[in-house]
């Protein structure tokens, strides 16, 4: 990296930093903090919501899938989210802003309270915490590659810069930073990535080579699946991103539950859903072209970093850092704020007792103090990322299979259909997916090697949220559960027209 691209990056993370004051300046409670007061417009949350998708992991994990697989990344990945996307624009995005109306809630798990009941909160909110230290810690490790390919920083010290300006402007700025933050990473990238495009396939003989380059390729990197790739990693992650992109992750949730109105939240899915079709293609095609650029690479990881190297002016190579950067740093921010509002508003409460949840300045500041110290945790985390199996180990395998058990009743407890399914489904799904998860780890893991990377890859995702979904509808079939309550909250946000009967869920808001 020559002085300009220090420039360049030294900048990036001033405005990252001046973003968060900023926003400092419009966050008045927790609700400012950790919602936008319920006034995103639908634009910001749907480039916000693709934008949290993204991480430096996408061009260090995927880059590597992308030079060893070929184009059967793209459909694994984008397209899977895509469908995620179109379906969950109609069932599950309208629901986050009408449950907000409803119970006032700043947490996606606040309203399982009354779905459930405390204890199903409990269990959900204390093992999502965990899990997301881990998908956190990924994002960290990706970045301090990254960072170590540029710059010859050694990965700890990476992983510091970056995780430790992301802590000081999502401390202070909340969700409108992070949305904010979003936006500015959406431009970054826009330039950035369409600069090392155009250069890449200047190297191959211009843009012609976006259809002649697949035939210089192996055969197999131009097929829709291929390698670990396999169909049924496909279907196993099209379950997967169902869940997490519609709310199981909960950052996302809160794109949802910070937008005006329901319509303004199907709106924002689109969008999002679109983006995804389409902006990978741009990313990957120089990834898919770098074999031919950068034969026989030792470390395949590396390819993405490499590429910018070979083929970007000075200035440009910082432009393409930052926005890396601005992924990790915008994913792990919101993250961080969405586990911040549950420790706040679900788990702190609890810990309380009678004394109840904070309220006023107290809550706010809890708010700050708990996004504070997950990022630490999972900093920490990021510096012993070889122990879990690698970036690549700890995004895929670890919360890939991890996040459908949580998720499940969490989002199936919103639909009419299961409003049988009450605490002991709920508990009942999430035991049983963490313990299928373990033994396909831990027990019968070289069993599952014998059966191909792709094979064992598939089985170790998709089972656990499988027998989670099964048991929580055979739960609700075996043991329907009634109560008032919660049949009034499910029945609450079907419409936005329906009204409530005054009790615990509230009067709705036509």
């Amino acid at each position: 990296m020559g002085i300009a691209d220090w420039v360049v990056l030294a900048g990036y993370f001033g405005v990252m930093v001046a973003i968060g004051w900023w926003s400092k300046r419009r966050i008045r409670s927790a609700e400012d903090f950790f919602t936008a007061g319920g006034a995103m417009p639908w634009w910001l949350s749907g480039i916000s919501h693709h934008m949290s998708g993204y991480s430096a992991a996408v061009f260090v994990a995927y880059a590597a899938l992308a030079y060893t697989t070929g184009f059967a990344v793209y459909v694994w990945w984008a397209v899977s989210i895509t469908i995620a996307c179109a379906i969950g624009s109609f069932v599950f995005a309208p629901r986050w802003p009408r449950i907000r109306e409803r119970l006032g809630i700043v947490s996606p798990l606040e309203y399982l309270s009354v779905r459930y009941d405390i204890p199903s909160q409990q269990v959900l909110a204390w093992s999502g915490t965990v899990l997301k230290v881990f998908d956190v810690a990924a994002k960290w490790a990706a970045s301090a590659i990254l960072l170590n390919t540029f710059a010859g920083l050694s990965l700890p010290v990476g992983i510091l810069l970056v995780g430790g300006v992301t802590l000081v402007y999502s401390t202070i700025g909340g969700l409108w930073a992070d949305a904010l933050t979003d936006f500015g990473q959406f431009l970054i990238q826009l330039v950035a990535a369409l600069a090392l495009l155009v250069a890449a396939m200047g190297s191959l003989g211009g843009i012609g080579s976006v259809v002649t380059m697949w035939d210089d390729l192996p055969p197999s990197h131009s097929d829709p699946f291929a390698g670990t790739l396999t169909v049924p990693f496909f279907l196993a992650y099209c379950l997967i991103n169902f869940v997490s992109y519609n709310g199981g992750t909960w950052n996302l949730a809160q794109r949802f539950i910070a937008a005006p109105t329901s319509s303004a939240a199907r709106k924002s899915m689109w969008l999002s859903g679109v983006l995804y079709l389409v902006w990978p293609l741009v990313l990957f095609l120089p990834m898919w072209a770098a074999p031919l650029l950068l034969p026989d690479l030792a470390d395949p990881e590396q390819s993405y970093a490499e590429l910018v190297l070979l083929l970007l002016p000075s200035g440009l190579v910082g432009l393409v850092l930052a926005g890396m950067f601005a992924h990790t740093m915008a994913m792990t921010s919101s993250d961080a704020n969405a586990i911040s509002s549950v420790v706040v508003r679900d788990i702190v409460p609890v810990l309380r007792g009678s004394r109840g949840r904070l309220v006023g300045r107290s809550e706010l500041l809890a708010g700050r103090v708990s996004t504070f110290l997950f990022i630490a945790a999972s900093m920490a985390i990021a510096l012993s990322a070889d122990s879990f199996g690698g970036v690549l180990g700890l995004l895929v395998l670890w919360f890939g299979a991890l996040v459908g058990p949580i998720a499940v009743p969490m989002l199936l407890g919103m639909l009419p259909a299961f409003r049988r399914c009450g605490p002991s489904a709920a508990l009942v799904s999430w035991a049983a997916g963490i313990a299928v998860f373990v033994v396909n780890r831990y027990v019968i893991g070289d069993r599952l090697d014998a059966l191909g990377e792709g094979t064992a890859q598939a089985i170790t995702v998709a089972t656990p949220i499988l027998v989670s979904v099964v048991l929580f509808v055979l739960m609700g079939l075996l043991r329907p559960w009634r109560n008032a309550a919660s049949d009034e909250l499910v029945a609450a946000i079907r419409t936005d027209a329906a009204v409530a009967a005054p009790g615990t869920a509230g009067a709705v808001r036509s």
